[in-house]
């Protein structure tokens, strides 16, 4: 099963017509199937590793039927993993909660350094994570009257990107993941051709920068470079501006130092790596 669930299965309320003698305590959202996967996941916030169907049973207070299937169904996205004495958190929401508290971090960490590279470019500053084949902004600061099309929280393919192209190159992995993905053709500089996608990732790794040359939009264009945490990338920063606007060793050089300055400060607030 997709972790992508439909809106409609999510939402909508569950069929409650041989269940409702034995729904309990559930009451409002508890009733829909978001609610009760919600409720689910509540039963393992006490510390306990191992809960048996019994153990949720009693916890969620849902009929075992509903338990039983939405339990397979959490087991099918990796939320929850079967375990001999039941089910324990499965390594998917790890990941995530992992994912979230470091993205808290290094957001806090980073935010200073953005805001002065903005300032000192005069362009708008971003920073973002790699999620297989996609890029995720955790921030973005922009300088003066330049507006981007992306948001905090938003996402762009890694193929066409600079950020995305920085997070990747460093890791055969994610290299392998960006290559193999769907590219669409964003504009007429899209690299969407495997082998030419893999030669420019290469030379990125080789020169510790990239570049977008209006790759995802016309006239716009950008310099990324990684942020190391131990001998892993965990993150790129960036600047975005007019094309016509790009001094690019000059602006490589100042995304280069910016990078280096957030994994310092990352490092003494005592982040935690933001891919895991």
């Amino acid at each position: 099963m997709s972790l992508s669930m439909s809106t409609r299965t999510l939402t909508q309320p569950a069929d409650t017509r041989h269940e409702d003698d034995e729904d309990g305590g559930l009451h409002g959202s508890d009733r829909t199937v978001l609610g009760r996967i919600a409720v689910i996941m509540a039963a393992f916030s006490d510390g306990r590793q191992v809960l048996s169907l019994g153990d949720l049973r009693e916890r969620t207070r849902l009929p075992k039927s509903t338990l039983h299937r939405l339990a397979d169904q959490l087991c099918g996205v990796g939320w929850i993993e079967r375990d001999p004495g039941g089910y324990r958190v499965g390594l998917r929401m790890f990941e995530l909660g992992s994912l979230a508290v470091a993205g808290t971090r290094l957001q806090e960490a980073a935010l200073p350094h953005l805001q002065a590279l903005a300032a000192r470019t005069g362009m708008a500053a971003q920073l973002g994570v790699l999620d297989q084949a996609e890029v995720v902004y955790l921030e973005r600061v922009t300088s003066g009257p330049l507006r981007l099309p992306t948001r905090r929280g938003g996402r762009k393919p890694a193929h066409c990107t600079a950020l995305g192209k920085a997070l990747a190159a460093f890791d055969d992995e994610s290299v392998q993941d960006v290559v193999s993905a769907r590219m669409p053709r964003r504009t007429a500089n899209t690299i969407t051709e495997p082998l030419a996608l893999h030669a420019e990732l290469m030379r990125v790794r080789e020169a510790g920068v990239a570049f977008d040359r209006g790759e995802v939009y016309e006239g716009l264009a950008c310099v990324a470079a990684p942020i190391r945490g131990g001998d892993r990338v965990i993150a790129a920063v960036s600047v975005t501006g007019p094309v016509g606007r790009m001094r690019w060793a000059a602006l490589a050089e100042a995304v280069s130092g910016t990078a280096e300055a957030i994994r310092n400060a990352n490092l003494s607030a005592g982040g935690v790596a933001a891919r895991q």
